[in-house]
């Protein structure tokens, strides 16, 4: 069983016995693919990634963001334990409409914080209000995945004026927070050494990363996954002693569910709202769309993407550009 046995080979046997009585469920079905046509000029690769990272420091974190684009700005959180450039294609092909804007959270990624800094999704919303108020931005159109789907919910719940629509793809969901898939990883976090037992054996081991005991179980073609791709993730989370501890606070943050008190909040926000979903994901069920497609009085329905799994957004950039102009109101430039 594919869940098991990700687990047995990051974890160790004792991790993955912890799932002996959770279900598999996975689905099936050709993948989607897009009309738009794939950006040459200006592409977003490892060396323009790293040129292009700025730095905001706030109160709490020297925090890494790359940016994009000029005009209305949109916001894009990344998931679990990714971070800003995840969101390239996207900004390749929305900067001509948007000024983009991908930071990297507390714990992950590019961004600098104390060794003893809070990493709690909390704090994770107050990081993402800081920074817009470093950059002097009043609105923003979140576009989110995975636990930046949380964070983007708690957001809305705390700052939702300053959220002029939301588009959320594969993501924790009211009772499904955690997912039951991700319970276990949590659980090991509460051991010293998990980014060791987790993380470093992938950076060690590319191939093993690409595998559905690695990174790779959250991709729909993760033979695809370059090397280059797997260290900008994984070697900033392993490059001191401080950053693996922030690594396992940041993990044991989702143990306890955020979502289920907010519902009222989640109700009262009637901005234009979407949802994307990968139908063959292991960790959020395409019923969770649904559901936030029933409580988000502003909801404009859910798009499923046959086939596809949880990391999806980073594969196939051309639906999230199609889907957010969409949400957006705005018409696709002519092509060149």
């Amino acid at each position: 069983m594919m869940r098991r046995e990700f687990l047995r080979g990051t974890f160790g046997v004792a991790g993955a016995s912890l799932l002996s009585e959770v279900a598999m469920g996975l689905g099936g079905g050709a993948v989607v693919t897009s009309p738009l046509t794939k950006v040459t000029d200006g592409s977003i690769d490892i060396r323009e990634f790293h040129r292009m990272r700025r730095f905001a420091d706030l109160p709490m974190a020297r925090v890494a963001y790359v940016e994009r684009g000029k005009g209305p700005v949109a916001l894009f959180l990344h998931g679990f334990p990714l971070n800003g450039y995840q969101w390239r294609g996207a900004l390749e092909r929305l900067s001509p409409y948007r000024r983009c804007i991908a930071a990297d959270f507390m714990g992950l990624g590019y961004t600098h914080a104390p060794a003893d800094a809070d990493v709690s999704l909390p704090a994770q919303v107050e990081m993402l209000a800081a920074l817009l108020d470093h950059l002097k931005i009043d609105e923003v159109d979140l576009v989110a995945n995975d636990s930046g789907g949380l964070i983007a919910q708690l957001f809305v719940a705390k700052h939702g004026s300053r959220v002029r629509t939301l588009l959320l793809t594969n993501c924790d969901v009211d009772e499904n927070s955690p997912p039951a898939a991700f319970v276990p990883l949590i659980q090991s976090a509460k051991q010293p050494g998990v980014a060791d037992r987790f993380i470093a054996p992938q950076v060690k081991d590319k191939s093993f990363a690409r595998t559905d005991k690695g990174l790779g179980v959250a991709y729909t073609r993760p033979a695809q996954l370059a090397d280059e791709t797997i260290d900008v993730y994984f070697e900033p989370l392993v490059r001191s002693q401080d950053r693996k501890e922030q690594f396992s606070r940041y993990l044991l943050a989702f143990e306890p569910n955020l979502l289920v008190p907010i519902r009222p909040q989640l109700k009262e926000f009637r901005k234009p709202v979407h949802m994307v979903w990968a139908t063959s994901d292991i960790f959020f069920d395409a019923k969770w769309a649904e559901w936030l497609d029933r409580t988000l009085p502003g909801s404009r329905g859910v798009r499923r993407i046959e086939g596809a799994k949880l990391f999806f957004p980073e594969e196939m950039p051309d639906v999230i550009a199609e889907e957010a102009l969409r949400l957006w109101g705005i018409s696709p430039l002519p092509r060149k």
